[in-house]
């Protein structure tokens, strides 16, 4: 799939759904400002042109406070921040787009990369793909993890 079928996809999939306007320009430049990279065209696209949060496998956190909460937290630059950590940062590209692991290992270890692309992901979720247990996609970066 081509990230425009992909967009048009995830808009087709969430269209019953009561999502938040798409988020602006603005707002992604204020996330991207906020985690010191831009944001994929992929994911970029998505929050501008289908919603502000709300959509994928998870729910994605906003990018902005809506007032409609896909996490624990009002918006995307609160669960980056509630993720970094200056005694060990985040690496650089990473952005929790949710704020839960569904992973199910601690904090520590919850943001091990994944063997998928956000395209690849997003595929999985439209075809049903997703599990609701343990991702199978995980790269186990930490095997001594307890919650492993």
């Amino acid at each position: 799939m081509t990230d425009d079928d992909l967009v048009l996809a995830v808009r087709a999939q969430v269209a019953d759904r009561e999502l938040p306007e798409p988020a602006s320009a603005d707002d992604v430049g204020v996330v991207e400002q906020v985690v010191g990279h831009p944001m994929p065209q992929l994911l970029r696209r998505l929050y501008c042109e289908v919603a502000n949060g709300g959509f994928g496998a998870w729910d994605v956190v906003s990018l902005t406070d809506t007032g409609d909460w896909f996490s624990d937290c009002a918006d995307i630059t609160e669960a980056y921040s509630n993720f970094a950590d200056p005694e060990n940062p985040l690496p650089s590209g990473i952005v929790p787009l949710m704020d839960w692991d569904p992973n199910l290992c601690c904090r520590e270890h919850a943001l091990a990369p994944l063997s998928q692309s956000l395209a690849e992901w997003l595929t999985d979720w439209l075809n049903g793909a997703m599990p609701d247990g343990p991702y199978p996609n995980r790269v186990h970066v930490a095997q001594d993890c307890p919650a492993r």
